[in-house]
């Protein structure tokens, strides 16, 4: 084979592994946008579940009666 028709070839496979190499990387990046996507959307719902708790617990909060006597608690020794 002369040297030009061996250039050529490994020219067309260079050329064939560079388009695969394209494709994987455009592949790999679709799913890594697609992971991010998911991951930062059940991040949000978590957020969300979590400022109901938040509130849920001030309400509950607000509803306790104080079981000690009105007279208790008022005062601190400052002289101690």
């Amino acid at each position: 084979m002369p040297y030009l028709e061996v250039q050529h070839e490994k020219s067309l496979e260079a050329e064939k592994m560079e388009t695969a190499n394209i494709a994987a990387v455009a592949t790999e990046m679709s799913q890594t946008r697609t992971t991010a996507a998911v991951q930062t959307t059940v991040l949000k719902k978590t957020l969300d579940i979590q400022a109901q708790h938040a509130a849920q617990l001030v309400e509950a909060a607000a509803d306790v009666i104080p079981s000690n006597p009105p007279h208790l608690g008022n005062r601190i020794d400052t002289a101690a």
